[in-house]
């Protein structure tokens, strides 16, 4: 059993190795990489805290430190709602959810132009327990949340982009 499947895999082997498979985020000689190419990606200051903590994660997952030109800029336009999942007869609602829907534009710097637009969303709920304090750091804690998925949702369409652009 054991030979078979050190077999099986020798073959799979082979067989990526003849497509042209490469890692999304790997370089080589011929191409700066993907890597390279994210960390050229600037965003500008955003007006709310759940635009900022999407830049703040976008700029931590994609310029690592790097400084060096400034090739692109991605505009972000995000939106928040909160809406009622589970209502009861009675007075309120006990479960709410937060809706981020984030519209972002990637636009070279040195054409001016829009090279990648596209419109992404998470949504993350919540208890509420008819305490204010709690049920406020509830909300706040599901919208960062939300934020996170949406700011790596962003980050791996441009690493996709970028890499189909190379």
């Amino acid at each position: 059993m054991t030979a078979t499947r050190t077999i099986a895999a020798a073959v799979m082997l082979l067989l990526l190795a003849g497509c042209s498979y490469r890692p999304l985020y790997g370089s080589s000689e011929d191409n700066a990489g993907v890597a390279a190419t994210l960390a050229s990606v600037s965003i500008p200051e955003a007006k709310t805290r759940t635009g900022q903590i999407i830049r703040n994660d976008l700029i931590s997952a994609m310029q690592s430190g790097r400084s060096g030109e400034e090739r692109y800029s991605l505009n972000l336009a995000p939106d928040v709602k909160t809406t009622g999942v589970i209502e009861k007869i009675l007075p309120a609602t006990t479960r709410r959810a937060v809706h981020i829907s984030v519209d972002y534009e990637l636009i070279d710097r040195r054409s001016g132009q829009a090279v990648h637009k596209g419109r992404t969303f998470s949504q993350a709920s919540y208890d509420v327990v008819r305490e204010p304090f709690a049920d406020m750091q509830a909300e706040t804690d599901a919208t960062a949340r939300a934020a996170h998925e949406v700011s790596a949702d962003i980050r791996t369409r441009l690493a996709a982009f970028f890499a189909t652009q190379q």
